[in-house]
């Protein structure tokens, strides 16, 4: 089984099957036809794809081309990282998810991720992050993560609406790793 596999199981399962809801934005076309989404594929990312009848293999390979692959992240060492990104690029944005680890590591945050920040991604050095008074070392995964919990906590303030989202998000979180 490839990496990429075993990242789009676990992706998959949080992503869920077909849904319509007509106030998730994402079930749009740009057009403003109610299209729904489908193991995660939206009417908004893909408003050519037939998204009720839609296989996980033909989702599978979408999710292959449109974001495994151009978010290049085969040469990170830590498959939990990897995955973590991976599922981020998804529900928040390839660049966004990108460009989250770059500022971590310390390299320019242009969302690509190139030699330089694959680089410093695999010899980053455990650094001690503190949360509500205690201190604990770190690795890049770890800071990732709680990134994560961070960017969702703050999109929340930012837009109360999107509270109805915070346990799934959340759970998407806790069940992101192999």
């Amino acid at each position: 089984m490839t990496l990429f596999e075993r990242c789009i199981d676990i992706v998959l399962k949080s992503e869920g099957g077909y849904q319509c809801d007509p106030a998730d934005k994402g079930n749009y076309t740009s057009s403003g036809e109610l299209k729904g989404t489908n193991f995660g594929i939206s009417a908004r990312v893909f408003p050519d794809v037939d998204i009720k009848h839609l296989t996980k293999e033909k989702a599978k390979a979408l999710y292959y081309k449109h974001y495994w692959m151009p978010m290049n992240l085969e040469g990170i060492r830590n498959a939990n990282l990897i995955l973590n990104m991976f599922d981020h690029g998804i529900n928040a944005g390839k660049r966004g998810a990108i460009r989250m680890v770059q500022r971590i590591v310390e390299v320019k945050a242009d969302g690509v991720c190139g030699p330089v920040t694959t680089m410093a991604i695999n010899t980053y050095v455990p650094r001690i992050m503190v949360i509500e008074g205690y201190g604990m070392l770190q690795s890049v995964y770890d800071h990732y993560k709680y990134a994560r919990y961070k960017y969702y906590a703050d999109l929340i303030m930012r837009k109360p609406i999107k509270k109805k989202y915070q346990k799934g998000w959340y759970n998407r979180l806790h069940d992101c790793h192999f």
